[in-house]
Parts: C-alpha cells; sequence; structure tokens
C-alpha cells in the first residue's frame, strides 16, 4: 500500500437541478471547451504573423463553422462509442443509443465527426479544406483538457491500481488506489499537445497546410497510448490483442494517418499568403 492515499474529492457532478433540468461539469466542459476553442481560432486567423500574410479563411467562416463542428464532437462521439465500446450492448438496445445523457462519448468518434465536419464545410463554402482543419485540431486540446478535467470530477475512467503516493481510491473503483489517469490525458492530451502546436503554429507551420492536422494526430495518438498504460480497459472489453487495449489500437491508425499528413505537407511547396 502507498504510503500516503489522496482523498477523492467527491465533487457533485451535477453543479446546479432545478426540478428535472440538471447542469453537469461535463457537459459544461464541453460548452466551454467549444467557446474557448473558438475564441482562440479567431485569434489564430486573424494574426498575420502566423500566416506570413492573411489567413485563408475569414473569422466569420469559422463562427459559422462552430455549429458544424459541435454536431460532428457530439454524433461523431457518440457514435464512435456505440460501435467501438459497447456494440452488442446498443445493438440488443438501439434506442439507448440515443440517451446522451447517460454518458458515453469516444474521442476517435468525435475525431472522425470533426473531419467529416471539416471536410463538408469546406467543400460548401469554398474554402482551404486543410487549413480549416489546422486551425480545429490547433485549438483541439483546449476541449480535451477540460474534457478530461470533467472526467476526473465525474469519478470515471480511472487508473489501474498502483502504489504511487498521489493514488486515489475512486467511488465505485472498489477499495484499492489508482491511478489519476483522467490527470494525466489532461496533462498530455491537454496542455502538452496545445504547447506544442502552438510552437509550432509560431513556427509558421500554416503556411504548409495540413502539418497542424499530423501534428494534432500523431501528438495525440502517443499520449493516448501512454496514458492508457495506466487507465483501467473498459470493462466491457477489457484488454485486447497482446494486452493493447481499444484506445490504444484506434490510436495506432491515427498515428500513421498524422505521419503521412506531415509528409505531404512537407513535401509540398509553403503558401504565399497576400
Amino acid at each position: 500500500m502507498p504510503a500516503l492515499i489522496l482523498p477523492f474529492p467527491n465533487i457533485d457532478p451535477v453543479l446546479l437541478q432545478i426540478g428535472p433540468f440538471a447542469i453537469r461539469w461535463y457537459a459544461l466542459a464541453y460548452i466551454a471547451g467549444i467557446l474557448l476553442g473558438w475564441a482562440y481560432a479567431r485569434a489564430i486567423i486573424r494574426s498575420p504573423k502566423l500566416w506570413g500574410g492573411s489567413a485563408p479563411l475569414s473569422a466569420t467562416h469559422f463562427d459559422d463553422f462552430v455549429v458544424w463542428v459541435t454536431l460532428g464532437i457530439i454524433l461523431g462521439g457518440r457514435a464512435g462509442y456505440v460501435l467501438f465500446y459497447n456494440p452488442a450492448y446498443f445493438a440488443a438496445q438501439p434506442l439507448q443509443a440515443l440517451q446522451l445523457w447517460q454518458g458515453g462519448m469516444s474521442f476517435h468518434g468525435g475525431f472522425l465527426g470533426c473531419v467529416l465536419a471539416v471536410i463538408l464545410f469546406a467543400r460548401s463554402r469554398g474554402i482551404a479544406m486543410l487549413s480549416l482543419g489546422d486551425i480545429t485540431c490547433a485549438v483541439g486540446p483546449i476541449g480535451l483538457l477540460l474534457g478530461r478535467l470533467a472526467n476526473f470530477v465525474n469519478g470515471e475512467l480511472w487508473g489501474r491500481p498502483t502504489e504511487v503516493p498521489w493514488a486515489f481510491v475512486f467511488p465505485g473503483a472498489g477499495p484499492l488506489p489508482r491511478h489519476p489517469s483522467q490527470l494525466y490525458e489532461a496533462a498530455l492530451e491537454g496542455v502538452v499537445l496545445l504547447l506544442v502546436l502552438g510552437l509550432a503554429l509560431r513556427a509558421g507551420v500554416l503556411k504548409r497546410p495540413g502539418f497542424v492536422i499530423g501534428l494534432f494526430a500523431v501528438g495525440y495518438g502517443l499520449a493516448r497510448i501512454f496514458a492508457e498504460l495506466f487507465r483501467e480497459p473498459d470493462p466491457q472489453l477489457g484488454f485486447l490483442w497482446g494486452g493493447l487495449t481499444m484506445g490504444m489500437l484506434l490510436s495506432l491508425p491515427m498515428i500513421l494517418a498524422g505521419v503521412l499528413f506531415i509528409v505531404h505537407a512537407l513535401k509540398r511547396t509553403p503558401l504565399k499568403m497576400a
């Protein structure tokens, strides 16, 4: 047993409840992530220094895109959870797939939903698809940070048993102290990835469309695989081939795709902005 077990901060997942209407920290994390990401995206678009001139799309374009990407996150995240993490359960009870308030979202599904939103919106407005994707990925870690903190508040997606001195005994996870893997993911997928992408932006990578998309995909995939070493796998799936988890398996093709995006971006002639 560890010398010190940190008491889990039993924060009520519901911030405010009025009758049947409840405001949850998890929902607020999504809302705050989208709003803060929106503000950051507008700042990126309006910064000639980052582009070497004018951006290939306007802040107004991104204002309109926010609705599209929000739907992509929610619908893709839910569809990914249904298909990747619990297909048998939802096949038997398909109406439960619509009950988003019961929880169950997949990052990889949400990412694919964002990709689809970028493709459809860019084509409908005739704007640069890769540049829109670059901006979206650059601000994405903000939502990841807040979402993982909300997972910790909810006492869900806890880590594996451990004897490290910063372990927590999570409600509903039994008596063993566990890694706060939600906080590991918040740090890596949120803070570290946001800083890495921010430095890349300052280095001028927006002149090479698709580079930020690739860097995000590789960075997230590596961070997720590392964090999965400490995270308890979903009980309905457990460990898969060779001790891998579903999160690891879904991250591998993401990393490969990211490398291809980076190579393609580096081979292209840098954009010359007006």
